[in-house]
């Protein structure tokens, strides 16, 4: 390799650094799947006042968020309607949710070969979505603030996976 091409490629991370990325993810992970359960036991405690305490929920962000938090807003209302129909079938959706997120978790913290290939590709199939909705309507923080830290999820996970040879060479070199 050239050595002016070695003074700007990018460091390949040092396992401390990695390791220390990784963590962040799960503890990203973990935070999800906690707010899924608290979501769960507001649906199971609270399923028939949904719509109630969608409702308040969304006055408070209206006022603290003002149209920052619109579409995100009415699509809370929108679930709370549908969670609302069928409760015990959003209860459990939600928990599979949560479950994953824990299951992610723990594999990202235990330094799983499954779970770097279950991070890469379950952020890495969303990204053309994020991307076709942030430049297909209006533009919105939240959706961009969204896009970015996937994109660093997957950055982060697949410098792992190949610091530690789980892609093969011919991928690695491209």
């Amino acid at each position: 390799m050239p050595k002016a091409f070695k003074q700007i490629a990018p460091p390949v991370p040092n396992r401390h650094h990695a390791k220390n990325a990784i963590i962040m993810v799960a503890i990203y992970e973990l935070v999800k799947g906690l707010v899924a359960l608290g979501v769960a036991a507001i649906i199971f405690v609270g399923h028939d006042k949904l719509q109630w305490i969608a409702r308040v929920v969304s006055q408070a962000l209206h006022r603290i968020m003002g149209m920052a938090l619109h579409h995100q807003i009415e699509a809370l209302n929108h679930y709370a309607w549908v969670a609302n129909q069928n409760w015990q079938k959003a209860f459990w959706i939600v928990v599979g949710y949560a479950l994953l997120r824990f299951v992610e978790t723990y594999g990202l913290y235990r330094d799983k070969i499954w779970a770097y290939w279950y991070s890469v590709l379950g952020y890495g199939v969303f990204l053309p979505l994020e991307v076709y909705e942030l430049l297909s309507h209006r533009f919105n923080w939240l959706n961009f603030l969204i896009l970015l830290v996937n994109v660093v999820i997957v950055v982060v996970v697949y410098r792992n996976m190949r610091a530690k040879g789980l892609l093969g060479k011919k991928m690695t070199q491209a």
